[in-house]
């Protein structure tokens, strides 16, 4: 285990993280310093329910981006080509049945 110091608020905190995490804790407290700042005059007069509202605020972010749809894979050049190709084929083989369903029509 190791032990960070952070800076939250213009505030000192140590808090003990995995090995090889400390920077990951790091940007992680960063996050939360900038929502404090973001805040600005907005700020309750006590540290903790600042910390408290900067971590709702990160926490409905967080959901916020879960909830998002997923974006739509984007095909490469090759790819869209050959499904436009398709496309036509299947365009094409369409327009032939439906001839041949109209002239059976007619005929019958």
């Amino acid at each position: 285990m190791s032990e960070v110091t952070l800076e939250v608020g213009g505030r000192p905190y140590t808090v003990s993280c995995a090995d090889g995490e400390e920077e990951h804790v790091r940007h992680l407290a960063g996050l939360v310093d900038a929502k404090l700042k973001a805040m600005g005059g907005n700020r309750a007069p006590g540290d903790a329910k600042n910390l408290l509202f900067a971590a709702l605020i990160l926490a409905d972010e967080a959901e916020e981006a879960r909830r998002a749809p997923a974006p739509a894979p984007v095909a490469d050049d090759a790819v869209a080509d050959s499904i436009a190709r398709g496309l036509e084929a299947l365009a094409e083989r369409l327009e032939l049945v439906a001839d041949s369903l109209e002239k059976r029509g007619q005929s019958a």
